[in-house]
């Protein structure tokens, strides 16, 4: 099963968490992001292209599936304005073994954070200013460019 959801709704992580339960996993990993307290945020407000951000979601999932034969992924990502604390993103796979969870998780948030069509504008003091993405962004998702390639 594979679900993606973006949506300005709050993320329930115990009912993400139920989501990905299935018969026959042996693991599940999981990620949760949030909007971090760090150097005056008051907000982090996200944009989206609608249909194109949940393909591109939707690609991802289908490759970690492929990749490491998960019984389930799920990405829900929030949009909109959302203050420090709260969460932005549920990334939750389930395998038969904990390498291909782990592995595969990791795999969707770093692919995640290049691939996914996303815009992030903070406002600090009263100030909106857009944010650049990031070389450690870039390098993250880079490592997994060798296919199967496990975890540092």
């Amino acid at each position: 099963m594979i679900r993606i959801l973006v949506n300005d709704a709050a993320i329930d992580l115990a009912a993400e968490l139920a989501l990905i339960e299935a018969e026959g996993a042996g693991a599940i990993a999981t990620f949760t992001g949030l909007v971090r307290a760090d150097d005056g945020v008051g907000t982090l407000e996200l944009e989206h292209y609608p249909g194109a951000t949940e393909a591109a979601l939707l690609s991802l999932a289908e490759q970690a599936k492929t990749r490491w034969a998960l019984l389930s992924a799920t990405i829900v990502h929030r949009i909109g304005v959302m203050r420090p604390g709260e969460r932005i993103v549920f990334v939750g796979v389930s395998a038969p073994h904990r390498s291909a969870a782990l592995e595969a998780c990791a795999f969707l948030i770093d692919r995640l954070k290049t691939d996914a069509p996303f815009w992030k504008r903070e406002t600090r003091a009263g100030q909106a200013t857009w944010v650049e993405s990031r070389g450690s962004d870039d390098a993250a998702a880079a490592r997994w460019e060798t296919v199967n390639r496990p975890l540092p």
